[in-house]
């Protein structure tokens, strides 16, 4: 595959062609020939790398992710991040994979197509701003490569957090496609490119077709799926994606649409403090959910408006579900929703534009939002010492859903503002370092108050450690693998199912999911089309002249272990209830977690079992 490796700080640019079948494999490469395991994850020589798989441009569907590997500010480790729909622009970039190293004298955009590179200054201003600035400053460029701008936010400059933020133009009208945004967000890939390369803009564009001209012969794929499964490639697409289209046997599709009535009462609500309640009680909150938040958006998106649109390439999935103009997904809504006591669907819908515009990522946001909200409630801290002016609603027990639910929502949108703002000493100490090297800080310093209260900071977050200072929190499921001593979390790169068994099938289940999804993101496949592409995805490769590779994640996790940041025991409580809680509630008989070594048991024989698989 061809790589361009652009140094900003030098405006130099050297194209290459580099043994790897897909973006992380290729990322994997570059990382390991700067050895960046001994880098600060915000050094200038630590490169970010993003790229596309080989069958973009086809008739293929869903196989235009931009996917972005960076060591990163949070985990302290190599992290994984995509963004949908942008390889379908920049599959004209003239290179199937960028390489982003030094750092620009001044805030920088970086404009590719065609093989070519160009550099200008920039101003860093609010996500969506910077992209109508740039389209509206370089509309030739936009025009006449079809371009896409990928960008970070206020938020990648004060914060650990800040996420790569893309949002298609029509270049034609210069209006923002209504769908078409999407975000790499997970781990900090923004911050990666902003505080490490001064880079605040890449956009990318060219002439859009195949990189192999297999991907663009629709008998030869239907012939693959033909033998392999049975069917035409669309009929088994239809079949494998209606979750995320439209599932008329409960008359809903999405993400949003989906989980809310799927998951009910095992939906983590008020920083994972649900986890407590009796299942009665996390019925009636559930039944509460799903008439205050989600019937409001199933009434307007799927009864009146059906406002389904895709991501920027050309799919019939139609995944993202749009609002008032806003696309609507679970995890994000989630963050500004029920996860930090709002249980109004039109209240969070401000919290999500600020955290967009911002540029930050939703999931980590709300863990920050519920965790300092909490650490309110507790008494740990003052609402005064995040900049807030009345203490939040974060009592199951006794919440109200209308009033409660604006004021948790109002005083969310002011902590986001003020984490981005380092306007207290608490935020900046959390938006420099994170949730846990801040918990251990908090602690140290309110000591007082910690022996007082009778729990440490720490306690009230949920979230799986690396090494000494890293850390990630999980997607929004009562899951204990998205905390299991994985070497990628944070995404779905294990068994995320509401589940519990031994530890060793566990790590079986959760090491089988991970190979799956790694081999899903280095061939820029979207994972709601996993279902259709991983049992052909050899014989895809096969197509273009390749394979899958067989060490994506063992390579991953040695990278880990030569960071100083591989996976470490459980530090919080929270956490640790997270996966006895519903131990206890799925009836386990074997694993009662009556002590801590009950844990660190569970923790060890997972760990060991994982590496083991790795190693095999």
């Amino acid at each position: 595959m061809i790589l361009l490796e652009i140094d900003v700080g030098k405006n130099k640019v050297e194209k290459q062609e580099i043994d790897a079948s897909g973006p992380l494999e290729a990322a994997i490469t570059i990382h390991k020939k700067y050895e960046t395991w001994r880098l600060d994850p915000l050094s200038p020589e630590a490169p970010i790398v993003f790229g596309m798989g080989p069958f973009v441009g086809g008739k293929l569907y869903g196989v235009h992710r931009l996917i972005f590997v960076f060591k990163s500010p949070q985990t302290k480790t190599l992290h994984v991040s995509a963004l949908g729909g942008a390889a379908y622009k920049a599959m004209g970039m003239g290179a199937q994979a960028v390489a982003i190293r030094g750092r620009a004298e001044k805030p920088a955009a970086v404009f590719i197509a065609n093989g070519q590179v160009e550099f200008a200054e920039v101003k860093p201003s609010d996500a969506y701003n910077l992209i109508k600035e740039l389209y509206e400053t370089r509309r030739d460029f936009f025009i006449q490569n079809d371009a896409r701008a990928l960008v970070v936010g206020p938020a990648s400059w004060t914060t650990y957090n800040g996420a790569i933020v893309s949002v298609d133009i029509d270049v034609k009208k210069g209006e923002f496609r209504m769908g078409a945004e999407d975000f790499a967000a997970r781990g900090g890939p923004g911050t990666a490119l902003a505080q490490g390369h001064n880079v605040v803009a890449i956009v990318v564009g060219g002439p859009k077709k195949p990189l192999y001209e297999k991907v663009a012969d629709a008998e030869a794929i239907n012939q693959l799926f033909r033998q392999r499964l049975g069917k035409p490639y669309l009929d088994v697409l239809n079949e494998k994606t209606v979750k995320y289209r439209y599932d008329p046997k409960i008359g809903t599709g999405g993400t949003f649409g989906v989980n809310y009535p799927h998951y009910r009462d095992l939906l983590p609500l008020f920083g994972y403090k649900s986890i407590y309640m009796p299942k009665e009680e996390r019925i009636k909150h559930a039944d509460l959910v799903l008439e205050l938040f989600w019937k409001p958006f199933q009434v307007e998106v799927f009864e009146k408006a059906k406002s389904w649109y895709n991501c920027g390439e050309p799919c019939p999935v139609v995944c993202k579900k749009v609002w008032r103009g806003k696309k609507v997904d679970y995890e994000s809504f989630h963050a500004a929703g029920p996860f930090i006591g709002n249980y109004l669907f039109q209240e969070a819908v401000p919290v999500i534009d600020e955290i967009d515009k911002l540029g930050l990522d939703a999931i980590e946001m709300g863990h920050v939002v519920a965790w300092l909200f909490d650490a309110i409630y507790t008494g740990l801290l003052k609402p005064e010492e995040v900049g807030l002016d009345d203490v939040p609603a974060f009592d199951p027990s006794s919440f109200d859903p209308v009033k409660d639910s604006r004021r948790n929502a109002r005083l969310a949108l002011m902590l986001v503002r003020n984490f981005v703002n380092n306007s207290t000493d608490v935020l900046s100490l959390v938006a420099k370092h994170g949730i846990r090297k801040a918990a251990r800080e908090l602690e140290r310093r309110y000591a007082d108050r910690v022996r007082e209260r009778g729990v440490r900071f720490r306690d009230l977050a949920v979230y799986a450690a690396y090494g000494a200072e890293g850390y990630m929190t999980p997607n929004f499921y009562w899951a204990p693998g998205l905390v299991a001593p994985m070497y990628v979390l944070g995404r779905y790169w294990t068994n995320y199912n509401p589940t519990f068994m031994s530890p060793e099938d566990f790590a079986k289940t959760s090491y089988e999911r991970a190979v799956a999804e790694a081999l899903v993101d280095n061939a820029g496949i979207c994972r709601f089309h996993r279902g259709w592409a991983e049992p052909v995805l050899k014989e895809l490769y096969q197509l273009v002249g390749a394979r899958p590779p067989a060490a994506l994640y063992r390579e991953i996790a040695y990278y880990a272990k030569l960071s100083g940041a591989e996976p470490m025991p459980w530090e919080s409580k929270r956490t640790r209830d997270l996966v006895s809680a519903l131990a206890k509630e799925l009836g386990s008989k074997e694993w009662r977690f009556e002590d801590y070594d009950d844990y660190y048991e569970w923790w060890v024989r997972f760990k060991e079992a994982l590496d083991k698989l790795i190693l095999a």
